[in-house]
């Protein structure tokens, strides 16, 4: 810790004091939401088990995972899912509050000036009258918008290696997973938040519902497995379970896809109607470029403007690629500015790139095509310029190939599978080739209307895959020789 005089080192105390005191409030205020409680993400039972495990200790032969991050886009709903487990540890498992401390970077970097080590010295040898070493009890550490201290990693790697009593979690954009130190990297369990799938967002909304049991499990194994009936059967079986649950909603679930779709697919728009939820999801693309942008990369304030107008290209575009220089001649910016902003708005999560499929080894100069993380955030953009029009065919087939594209992205971020996702860059290709463990390459047509197999079955024979898959209006899976149909409502639930 830097040395601090007096009058520093009574504010930081007054400022962990006042975090311990005021948490159990905030924590009330962020989880009732509408009288009721706001209910559980996948991750949340994960990290949950995490805690259990630690709050068990070390037997013999185990590690318990106590140094947790996650990185996500701003609005995904990792501040709530760290205050469901702080509500967990307090009110179920009964810990003290003063053994639970709860405080965000960018409020610590705001007003005091200070680091996240000079608030966890001051919790531990202030408030608990000890050190790290020291500790008797378990102690909660949660640190949220860690990216805001560039020194968060190497924070988070002392305090793991001083004591077994400090569990961890540091929340924050998805610049957290560059910033490890590799050091940190070994001890760190990441959990990578997204916004919701359909699943996520059915369990939120209707208390009680949940979608059959390994039900993503089964599409995954159908889409990598498609070549053995036998994972065609399951995936068949599941889904007629799923529409036997949906049915007892009550509810019009195409129209509740819809909206889905279009402007619900973060955790605070849930409650919300189509005007507000939008003006919202495009505040976080404000916030984003505002906190998250500017702390990872120093740009100028003419950008700020130029990050904007890229944006709103992206959104307005149909699927294409899109080089540097098309994006540095429309917007009048050289190449090496957009190259820069397109790579920091990839960290933030808020949009993501595929590659031209090429191949063994192949490399094919050709335009990168980018997306959105979730496609609320294209129906946002294009509500704020006037463009959004949700009976518009074409506009809905760009966000439905949004949706399908940002949840290959997430398997191959939270189950390695795909091991590659790129798209055809062959004219009048398929839109996307994944490829299994092994690279096998299957590919991928999606549509929000009725699909024609013509496009499939060249780049069947094209790549010698032994099947391809098409993701469309299609009343339920079937597999027609060596072709999958698979609903665009049944994939949502991958």
């Amino acid at each position: 810790m830097v040395k601090m005089d007096v009058n520093e080192k009574e504010q930081l105390l007054k400022y962990t004091l006042a975090k311990l005191a005021e948490a159990p409030q905030m924590v009330k205020n962020h989880l009732e939401i509408g009288g009721g409680v706001l209910r559980y993400r996948r991750a949340y039972f994960r990290i949950k088990k995490y805690v259990d495990d630690f709050l068990m200790g070390e037997q013999l032969g185990t590690i318990t995972k106590r140094l947790i991050i996650l990185p996500g886009l701003r609005g995904v709903g990792k501040t709530m899912i760290v205050f469901q487990i702080y509500d967990y540890l307090k009110n179920q498992k009964k810990i003290d509050q003063d053994r639970i401390l709860y405080f965000s970077t960018d409020e610590l970097k705001a007003y005091l000036g200070k680091k996240i080590l000079d608030v966890t010295d001051t919790f531990i040898q202030e408030v608990h009258k000890t050190s790290p070493v020291y500790l008797e009890k378990e102690i909660f550490i949660f640190v949220d918008e860690a990216h805001f201290d560039a020194n968060w990693s190497e924070t988070a790697k002392i305090l793991f290696d001083q004591s077994k009593k400090i569990f961890m979690i540091f929340t924050g954009s998805s610049a957290l997973n560059l910033e490890l130190s590799v050091d940190a990297a070994r001890r760190t369990t990441k959990e990578i938040v997204f916004p919701m799938n359909f699943s996520e967002y059915l369990t939120l909304n209707y208390e009680g519902w949940f979608p059959p049991k390994n039900m993503a499990e089964s599409i995954r194994d159908l889409i990598f497995n498609g070549e053995n009936d036998a994972f065609v059967e399951n995936a068949s079986s599941k889904e007629n379970e799923l529409t036997k649950k949906i049915l007892k909603l009550g509810k019009l679930i195409d129209k509740e896809w819809e909206d889905f779709v279009c402007y619900k697919g973060f955790p605070f728009t849930l409650n919300m109607g189509q005007v507000e939820a939008h003006e919202k999801i495009f505040s976080m693309i404000d916030r984003v470029i505002e906190k998250d942008v500017f702390s990872i990369r120093s740009f100028n304030t003419e950008t700020r403007n130029t990050i904007s107008r890229i944006l709103s290209f992206l959104a307005l575009q149909f699927p294409g690629g899109t080089s540097d220089a098309k994006l540095s001649e429309r917007l009048g910016v050289s190449p090496t500015t957009i190259r820069s902003i397109l790579d920091v708005l990839e960290k933030t999560h808020l949009v993501f790139s595929i590659k031209p499929y090429g191949g063994a080894g192949k490399i094919i100069r050709k335009p990168w095509k980018y997306y959105f993380l979730s496609p609320s955030i294209n129906s946002a953009i294009r509500f704020k310029l006037g463009t959004f029009d949700r009976i518009n065919k074409d506009m809905f087939g760009v966000l439905v190939e949004s949706m399908v594209t940002s949840y290959l992205i997430r398997m191959k971020e939270t189950v390695g599978l795909p091991s590659g996702v790129f798209y055809d860059s062959d004219d009048g290709g398929v839109d996307f080739i994944i490829q299994d463990a092994k690279e096998n390459v299957i590919p991928i047509e999606v549509g929000s209307g009725k699909k024609d197999k013509g496009q499939v079955e060249r780049a069947i024979k094209k790549y010698n895959s032994k099947y391809g898959v098409i993701i469309c209006e299609c009343p339920k899976i079937k597999k027609v020789a060596n072709i999958i149909y698979i609903p665009l409502t049944t994939f949502s639930f991958v």
